[in-house]
C-alpha cells in the first residue's frame, strides 16, 4: 500500500511486518485463524506457491504449464489461460526442476515462507465475466454488515478517523478542476485549472464534467485491500457483478468477497482509494473525481497482509475481463519491494505481472500505479531494507540495488505511474520520482497536514479518514481516466493517457508560478481534467 502514516513511529510497513510475524508464526503451526487462512491441514510437508509461465501466452500454454507442473508433483490450484500461466504449490526444489522442462519460459516462487498445504478448494474459481448489476444494485453480505459508526477494522484501529466533512475538504478536487461548484473551506491555494480567462471553476468546469449517467457507463477497477460497499458514499458505485476477491490468486466472486477483511491491518486502504475515485456527490461525506462511475472492487490483500504476485495477476485479469477502462494499483508487489532480473524467481514474477498488465492494456484499460513512498530516485541505485517482507523471523535483507530492479506494477511498460504533490502543488517529500520512470503528478497530500493538508476520503463503517501518499495521487488519476473515457468511449488507452498528459502539461503554468521545472518529479505535469 502506498499511503504515508501520520504517526511516524508506527508506519504502515511496521504494522504490516508486525502482522506478518504474528500471523505467519501462527500459520506455520497449522492453526486456522478463525477460518481466515485458506489452507487445509497439511501432511507434514510444506509448500511454496509458484507462478509457472509457458512460452505460449494463451490457453494452450496454460494447459502445457499445468501438465508440466503436475508431472513434477506440483498441485495446480489456478490457471490463467489469458496469459499462458498457472499457479501451483510444491516443495522448495520444484522451480529448479521445472525450469529445465521444454516449453517452460519461467518459474518463480511468489513467497519466501512456506505454508502447510495448498489452499482449500474454491468452488467456481474462474474468470467468467458474469453479468454486471445495474447502478445501485445491492449485494448480499458475506458476513454481518458493519453498522455506521462501529469499528470496522478490528486490527487497524490506529488510523484516526475524522468527522463527516460534508464535501468541504476538497482542495484536491479544486487542484485538478473536478469541482462543479466553488471550492469549500479546504480549497487549494493555487488557481484551479479552469479552461481559460480566469472564470470561476463552477462556471467553467460544470459544462465539461460528464454527467453521472455518462460515468455510469464506465467501469474502473480498484485493486486493493477491499472496498466497503456498504459505505454511504460507495453503496451505489460498487458493481457486485464486476467485483471479486483475488486474495489467494483465485477469483472468488461470492457476494461480499471483495470487502475488507477486518482481521488484517490496513484493510481500510482500498475503501479510501475507492472514495477518491468515485464517491457519490450527495452533500455528505466526500466527492470522488468521477462520481457516478462504476467500481469493480477487487480485493488483493491476502490473509497474511500481502499483495503476492498471483493476487495481482488474478486481479488484473479479472478487471480486464470485466471491462475496466482504468485499473488502480496503489500498492507494490510482495514480498520483494523491487524485483531484480538476475534472480530467477523475481524475474518470473515480473514476467507474470507484466503479461497480466499487457493483457489488460490490450483489452482497453489504462493501468495506473502509485510511484511509492520512499523518496527515492528510481533512476539511481538504491537500498532495499524491507525485503523479503513476508518473513516471520530475522531481519530483512539489506539489498543494494541497481536500476534494473523494478517495482511492480509501476515500472512496467505503459503503466501510468503517479507521484504525489501537496496542496500547493509542490513535490511531496515522501514520493518516489525519476525521469522516464514516472508519468504524472497528482494530489497526494501532507501526512502531517490533517484534514486541510491530507486527502480526506471514505473509511469502512461509514467513516472518513485523512491520509497522504502516492496511493491517493494514483486514485485521482484513475478517476480522471474515467472522466475522459466517459466523454470519449471509443478512445484507446494510449489516447486517454496522452490527453491527460497534455492537460497536465498545461496545468503546470496555471498551477505554479514557475511551472513544473522538475520533470524528474512531475513527469508530464500536474493532473487536470481535460477541458474537452
Amino acid at each position: 500500500m502506498e499511503q504515508v502514516s501520520q504517526a511516524r513511529s508506527d508506519t504502515p510497513a511496521t504494522r504490516r511486518r508486525r502482522s506478518v510475524r504474528v500471523l505467519g508464526a501462527t500459520l506455520l503451526t497449522g492453526l486456522l485463524l478463525g477460518g481466515a487462512v485458506p489452507y487445509v491441514t497439511g501432511t507434514g510437508d510444506t509448500y511454496l506457491s509458484y507462478l509457472v509461465l509457458d512460452e505460449r501466452t494463451d490457453a494452450r500454454g496454460a494447459e502445457h504449464a499445468a501438465d508440466q507442473a503436475r508431472a513434477l508433483g506440483g498441485k495446480v490450484v489456478q490457471d490463467y489461460p489469458q496469459i499462458g500461466a498457472v499457479l501451483a504449490y510444491a516443495g522448495p526444489r520444484f522451480a529448479g526442476k521445472l525450469r529445465q522442462r521444454p516449453g517452460i519460459a519461467a518459474v518463480g516462487a511468489t513467497r519466501t515462507v512456506p505454508v502447510p498445504s495448498p489452499p482449500r478448494p474454491l468452488a467456481g474459481a474462474a474468470f467468467d465475466t458474469g453479468t454486471a448489476h445495474g447502478p445501485g444494485a445491492a449485494a448480499l453480505p458475506l458476513g454481518d454488515a458493519v453498522p455506521p459508526g462501529d469499528t470496522a477494522e478490528g486490527a487497524d484501529d490506529s488510523t484516526a478517523t475524522v468527522p463527516d466533512p460534508g464535501e468541504q475538504s476538497d482542495w484536491n478536487l479544486a487542484m485538478i478542476g473536478a469541482l462543479d461548484r466553488p471550492a469549500g473551506r479546504g480549497a487549494a491555494l493555487l488557481r484551479p485549472p479552469v479552461a481559460d480567462r480566469g472564470t470561476a471553476p463552477s462556471a467553467d468546469r460544470a459544462a465539461v464534467l460528464p454527467t453521472a449517467q455518462q460515468l455510469s457507463k464506465v467501469t474502473v477497477a480498484v485493486l486493493d485491500s477491499g472496498v466497503d460497499d456498504t459505505h454511504p458514499d460507495l453503496r451505489a458505485a460498487v458493481d457486485p457483478g464486476a467485483s471479486a476477491s483475488c486474495a489467494d490468486g483465485r477469483p472468488d466472486s461470492r457476494s461480499g468477497a471483495w470487502r475488507p477483511d477486518d482481521a488484517i491491518n490496513e484493510s481500510g486502504h482500498g475503501t479510501h482509494v475507492a472514495g477518491i475515485v468515485g464517491a457519490a456527490r450527495d452533500g455528505h461525506g466526500v466527492t470522488g473525481v468521477a462520481p457516478g462511475v462504476r467500481i469493480a472492487a477487487v480485493r488483493l490483500l491476502g490473509p497474511l497482509g500481502q499483495y503476492y504476485a498471483e493476487n495481482i495477476v488474478c486481479g488484473m485479469l479479472w478487471a480486464a475481463d470485466h471491462g475496466a477502462r482504468a485499473i488502480n494499483d496503489s500498492y507494490f508487489a510482495d514480498p520483494w519491494k523491487y524485483n531484480c532480473p538476475e534472480d530467477a524467481d523475481q524475474a518470473a514474477l515480473a514476467a507474470a505481472v507484466g503479461r497480466a498488465v499487457a493483457y489488460a492494456q490490450r483489452k482497453g484499460a489504462v493501468v495506473v500505479a502509485s510511484a511509492g513512498n520512499d523518496g527515492q530516485d528510481l533512476n539511481a541505485g538504491r537500498t532495499d531494507r524491507r525485503s523479503p517482507n513476508d518473513r516471520t523471523t530475522g531481519p530483512p535483507d539489506d539489498r543494494q540495488l541497481g536500476t534494473e530492479c523494478i517495482r511492480l506494477p509501476g515500472e512496467l511498460p505503459g503503466v501510468v505511474t503517479v507521484t504525489a504533490v501537496d496542496r500547493n502543488g509542490l513535490p511531496a517529500g515522501y514520493s518516489n520520482y525519476g525521469r522516464g520512470k514516472v508519468s504524472i503528478a497528482a494530489p497526494g497530500g501532507d501526512p502531517d497536514g490533517g484534514t486541510q493538508g491530507a486527502v480526506v476520503s471514505d473509511w469502512p463503517g461509514g467513516r472518513y479518514a485523512a491520509l497522504a501518499g502516492t496511493s491517493m495521487s494514483a486514485a485521482h488519476v484513475t478517476g480522471a481516466v474515467a472522466v475522459v473515457a466517459a466523454r470519449h468511449p471509443d478512445w484507446s488507452p494510449d489516447r486517454i493517457s496522452a490527453d491527460l498528459a497534455r492537460a497536465a502539461d498545461e496545468n503546470c503554468t496555471k498551477a505554479l508560478p514557475l511551472g513544473c521545472q522538475d520533470r524528474d518529479f512531475y513527469g508530464a505535469g500536474i493532473l487536470a481534467l481535460p477541458a474537452d
